[in-house]
């Protein structure tokens, strides 16, 4: 049987250390990585696809529930915190277990014990917790300017490809995603956010008016920015069209 990896999203050092300290006596699983932020955390779990998570609650960058609303890869969840009221809406998204710091070695090990027996029916959060479920984000949390953040989904005018990462642009500010087009695009709603192009979404509240030129369909913003509608993507523009 192959090692379980575990990724560990505590903002304090001593928690991660507990988390690690306690995972020794646990040979079936192994410390993949740890995480001091939300951000980290959604970048990580994104890109090592842990098949555990320990995750606190109350960090900087984006709390756990916002980082489990933005995670594409979905693995188990163990919470541990210091504050008792998240309890319910961490098992109403069907975590394993919500462990209440401090928390004893042996409290530690009822949890583990808890997984292994349950691994079948515990191997994945409930579908209702990812963002392509239906669930869209009304807001997300950006990098800008060595802080984070919260932006209003509402105030993004497009997205741009730019490699792995996708570029966010608002009517004031541009900001920067790990995550890819594709994977950003999962997370809004197909209704108010369309594809003209592979590198690029528009927010339909945004758009200004359209118009041909050359033999091509060109869409123009609400602050001036030009984009060519790809071929591939025109007739779901002109299905807007009434």
């Amino acid at each position: 049987m192959s090692r379980k990896s575990v990724l560990v999203i505590d903002d304090e050092d001593h928690g991660r250390h507990l988390v690690k300290q306690y995972l020794e006596s646990y040979p079936d699983y192994f410390v993949a990585g740890e995480c001091s932020n939300g951000i980290e955390a959604i970048k990580y779990i994104n890109m090592m696809e842990p098949d555990l998570v320990f995750l606190d609650i109350q960090m900087p960058g984006a709390n756990g529930f916002e980082v489990l609303h933005q995670i594409n890869h979905v693995p188990n969840v163990i919470f541990t915190t210091a504050f008792d009221k998240y309890a319910i809406k961490a098992f109403e998204l069907n975590a394993v277990d919500y462990l209440l710091k401090p928390y004893t070695k042996e409290r530690f090990d009822n949890t583990m014990g808890r997984l292994q027996v349950n691994a079948d029916s515990l191997a994945k959060l409930a579908l209702n917790t990812l963002p392509a479920q239906q669930h869209y984000l009304d807001r997300i949390i950006v990098e800008h300017q060595k802080r984070f953040k919260s932006v209003s989904v509402e105030d993004i005018m497009y997205l741009k490809a730019d490699g792995d990462y996708t570029q966010i642009f608002t009517s004031e500010a541009s900001y920067l995603s790990s995550l890819g087009i594709s994977a950003v695009l999962q997370r809004f709603d197909p209704k108010k956010f369309v594809r003209i192009h592979r590198s690029v979404v528009v927010n339909l509240t945004f758009i200004r008016e359209l118009y041909r030129d050359i033999g091509k369909t060109f869409l123009v913003l609400a602050n001036g920015t030009e984009f060519n509608i790809g071929r591939s993507y025109l007739q779901e523009i002109k299905n807007l069209m009434i």
